[in-house]
């Protein structure tokens, strides 16, 4: 765990602030109990004198464990003990003191070096306390929650990347499946769709980020459309209607692929006269990013998605981890078809 405290700054004159009253508070308080105003005068000196020297002193301390990568507990621990020594010497100072000063002697009772030292050692304690509270403890909570986000930012990532992996191969085999089909029956279609799904793998390969443009996913859809659209001729068409502006929205790496390959195999393929598609895109309320699919399928039961369906299940995690619950993903069926509907929010590409 790094923390690093700063006395600087308004955080920094909080802590300060915080450990000044404090203890005066508490001076005030046995003053205004014991009326002792010796006493109060000699603990109020330790307290400005040992103050200065414990926010000094445990901050570079702490600063030079954090460089040697030493346990930070071990340090406070350390730090607690050389705070208690510290105020020890200064109260003993003061009892030695209150003899030749007056106004240092205490009204009610005398110091003594065994009490003074056990008096000094706990306002140490005391003071070392506050310092932990006011300074390393803020730190310590902001260092944990940063941990915390960076941690779910990697899970997140490491998520991501996973359901890629699993969706382009996916998708790649499917493919390959459906060229090795032609290659007996039409080898001229076979070598025209191996041409087509390398332009395919080359578009693929020019953006390796996760985000990419509406355009250029609408593109690579495109020739995907091509491929399936050949290999089942005739009874395969597509459809394309994209809303003006929305090109340059920003969303989620090959994040349609998954709803229009579920559309093809499980939609319109399954009329036995063919089938369409018709792919939109628009914005909605100038700041939602509305993506539909949709085939003249026979419909799913109750609208509910099939069991396995891996590329339905892909998208609403990617969603979820991309967008948390600023996006949604349904499903609308009936008998003439079913809809798969994506809305994310408006995030268009920087130029």
């Amino acid at each position: 765990m790094k923390i690093v405290p700063e006395i600087t700054g308004r955080r920094g004159a909080l802590g300060i602030s915080v450990m000044t009253v404090v203890p005066l508070l508490q001076l005030a308080t046995e003053y205004l109990g014991t009326g002792d105003r010796g006493r109060m005068l000699s603990k109020l000196a330790v307290t400005l004198i040992g103050l200065p020297i414990l926010l000094w002193g445990s901050s570079r301390g702490l600063r030079w464990a954090e460089r040697r990568r030493s346990g930070t507990l071990v340090v406070l621990l350390v730090g607690m003990l050389s705070a208690g020594a510290l105020y020890a010497v200064l109260v003993e100072v003061m009892h030695l003191a209150s003899f030749p000063i007056a106004m240092l002697r205490p009204a009610t009772g005398q110091w003594a070096t065994s009490p003074a030292l056990r008096i000094g050692f706990a306002m140490g304690l005391t003071n070392f306390g506050l310092w932990a509270l006011a300074f390393v403890f803020p730190f310590a909570l902001e260092d944990a929650r940063f941990r915390s986000l960076e941690a779910q930012q990697l899970r997140t990532a490491a998520e991501l990347a996973r359901l890629r992996s699993h969706l382009e191969p996916h998708f790649l085999l499917n493919t390959l499946n459906a060229i090795a089909g032609l290659t007996t029956e039409d080898p001229r279609a076979a070598r025209r769709l191996l041409a087509s799904l390398g332009d395919l793998l080359r578009d693929s390969l020019r953006d390796q980020g996760e985000m990419q443009t509406l355009g250029e996913q609408i593109d690579w859809l495109r020739h995907y459309a091509q491929i399936l659209e050949e290999r089942h001729a005739g009874r395969l068409a597509f459809h394309w209607e994209v809303g003006a502006g929305t090109r340059a929205a920003l969303l989620p790496r090959l994040l349609l692929q998954p709803l229009v390959e579920n559309a093809v195999k499980h939609g319109a393929l399954a009329r036995k006269d063919g089938g369409e598609i018709k792919v939109q895109a628009a914005v909605v309320d100038a700041n939602k990013l509305v993506c539909t699919v949709e085939d003249n399928g026979l419909g799913l039961p109750d609208g509910e998605t099939r069991p396995g369906a891996f590329g339905l299940h892909s998208v609403q995690r990617r969603l979820a981890l991309q967008y948390a619950e600023r996006a949604s993903f349904r499903l609308e069926s009936s008998t003439s078809g079913t809809r798969s509907i994506v809305e994310i929010p408006l995030e268009e590409a920087r130029s």
